[in-house]
């Protein structure tokens, strides 16, 4: 009996060591496990500092017999660009690659490609093609290349306002040859319209089944208008700027350009986060034309939350000024501003996805380094 109480006790104590021994390999396989990924997240960083724009393939070249360049669409990572080429009546949509330099075809058109919109999230893209001067096609497809939807529309021209909130629905304005408009209501999921009435052809999207539109007044022309909100499922709609040049909403903000009060020659550039309190503002000079006043180009990054606009030298009339333009950011968080780059023409920009970089120019033809402050070409001359 005593033999099979210290048989039992050995027994216990053999265990408890089997389970520490364990615990410790365990411990020390985890302490391993750790350090492989702390080494793999340092390859990662130093591989993203060493793909810097000055490293990059550019300009892009286009492969053989795909045609002739027509612009750079945008974005698609950090990395990656979305380009078109035509070809007799066919376009081409290629994706480029800045580090490799290699270009993959992601979808080919046999019409004209007038514009491709990049949805919010980048899983998807609206090809809007022309099979002739008064049809617009719609094509959706996803990054690869896969054809989700085909739509035509009688028109003269088109504009989309994709969904930020609900990327499977889309607003879509078709102008005829007077500019008479009608307003779509497009669901990509079932594949139908609903015609929305509205009164302004230039609409965004502020909310999930919310929208946003500056009420211009037809009889009696003025250089700013109220904006106003207005839910799509009710009939009633309300004013919240009285008086607004032009605005833009994203996910996380609202950004409107509006008169100063006291000294008319400055636009005022305010941005107010979703319960409509003012995050930052900042002025600059502005410049008139004929019937309205000339707000230049920009862009948000909802990754860095910095504001990139062209700034004039001086106020007066648009179209003879010649001093060119300041490319300033703006950093909403720090309410800060840094001068990029000077003596610019004011042109189209876009953030990359991490916002150290910008596409620039009318078929965003050049990127910029944001943060070494140099152009490089993306097109050849």
């Amino acid at each position: 009996m005593i033999y099979r109480n210290k048989f039992k006790q050995a027994n216990r104590i053999f265990i408890l060591l089997i389970f520490i021994l364990s615990s410790l390999c365990l411990s020390s396989c985890a302490k391993k496990e750790q350090s492989n990924q702390k080494n793999n997240m340092k390859h990662v960083k130093t591989s993203m500092i060493g793909a810097s724009p000055a490293k990059w393939k550019m300009p892009i070249l286009i492969p053989e017999g795909q045609g002739e360049m027509s612009k750079v669409i945008g974005w698609f990572t950090n990395q990656q660009i979305f380009y078109v080429t035509n070809l007799n009546q066919t376009s081409n949509l290629f994706l480029y690659n800045l580090l490799t330099g290699k270009s993959k075809l992601i979808y080919k058109t046999e019409n004209p490609i007038v514009n491709v919109q990049i949805s919010p999230s980048r899983k998807y893209l609206l090809i809007h093609s022309s099979p002739s001067s008064l049809e617009g096609l719609v094509t959706i497809i996803d990054s690869k290349g896969t054809e989700l939807l085909k739509k035509k529309f009688p028109s003269y021209d088109l504009v989309f306002e994709w969904n930020p909130f609900n990327e499977s629905k889309i607003l879509v304005t078709k102008f005829a040859e007077d500019w008479s408009f009608q307003l779509f209501l497009l669901d990509t999921k079932m594949g139908n319209t609903t015609e929305l009435n509205l009164p302004q052809p230039f609409i965004q999207w502020i909310k999930r089944e919310e929208v946003a539109y500056l009420n211009w007044d037809q009889n009696s022309p003025s250089l700013a208008a109220p904006l106003i909100f207005k839910e799509l499922r009710d009939e009633g709609e309300k004013t919240v700027f009285s008086k607004v040049i032009q605005f833009s909403a994203y996910r996380d903000m609202l950004m409107n350009v509006a008169v100063n009060e006291k000294e008319t020659s400055m636009a005022d550039y305010s941005f107010f986060d979703k319960e409509k309190k003012e995050m930052f503002r900042f002025s600059q000079p502005q410049l008139k034309k004929f019937s309205d006043w000339l707000v230049p180009f920009y862009d948000y990054s909802e990754q860095k939350k910095q504001f990139l606009t062209f700034t004039p030298f001086s106020s007066g009339d648009a179209d003879t000024y010649t001093d060119g333009f300041e490319l300033m950011r703006y950093d909403l968080k720090k309410g800060t501003s840094d001068l990029i780059l000077g003596g610019l023409d004011n042109v189209p920009i876009s953030f990359s996805p991490s916002g150290d970089t910008a596409l620039l120019g009318n078929s965003y033809e050049k990127i910029i380094d944001l943060n070494k402050k140099e152009i490089y070409d993306l097109m050849k001359e």
